[in-house]
């Protein structure tokens, strides 16, 4: 049996923007949550993967160091481009693109931020390196720290759903998902999802 912790990175600097690749760091307040569900979680984790974006990094050194556990930083776990979107406040992408940014949250797979990435090319990514962590961690209870659409599409993965639904899933800030992989039945279950 493996467990597995999936954590997404705390509120960030630079307000509601469309983050995705853009690296910028946690906010005082995005420490605080992060700290916050990791105490709540008090896991026994064995070890940390993290996405090399500072928002997730930064913390996961800190509790790599903290809980004296191996820390990997996998770029496969980071946050999808959202292409000429990035780095810009939602509220004007919204006022400015609303038919391609709603067709977007309708159907990632087919209506991508234009020259960002499509849902489906995230998922098999994200996939990827989920399978990488379970080859490695027989046995083992892991925290993976990562971004909300990474968490969409793994938990989509996990659960069977259409990749179009992604964004019906809920992931605020530091959010904590549990899941569970059987390893002699080859298959993942989600044990808990914002906690």
């Amino acid at each position: 049996m493996i467990r597995l912790d999936v954590l997404r990175h705390g509120e960030c600097q630079g307000g509601e923007i469309f983050r995705g690749a853009t690296d910028v760091a946690l906010s005082d307040a995005g420490w605080q949550q992060m700290r916050a569900s990791a105490e709540r979680a008090a896991a026994p984790w064995q070890r940390i993967v993290s996405s090399p974006l500072q928002r997730c990094r930064a913390f996961a050194e800190e509790l790599s160091v903290r809980l004296e556990i191996p820390l990997s930083v996998d770029p496969d776990w980071r946050e999808m481009s959202f292409g000429q979107w990035e780095g810009q406040l939602r509220e004007e992408v919204f006022a400015r693109e609303a038919q391609a940014i709603s067709a977007f949250y309708r159907d990632p797979v087919n209506c991508a931020p234009p020259q960002g990435e499509a849902g489906d090319v995230l998922q098999a990514r994200v996939v990827e390196a989920y399978q990488r962590v379970l080859a490695e961690a027989s046995g083992q209870h892991v925290l993976i720290v990562t971004h909300g659409g990474v968490i969409r599409a793994l938990l989509a993965h996990v659960l069977g759903m259409p990749l179009q639904r992604m964004f019906t899933l809920d992931v605020p800030y530091a959010c904590l998902s549990g899941l569970h992989h059987v390893e002699r039945a080859g298959f993942s279950r989600l044990l808990s999802h914002n906690t």
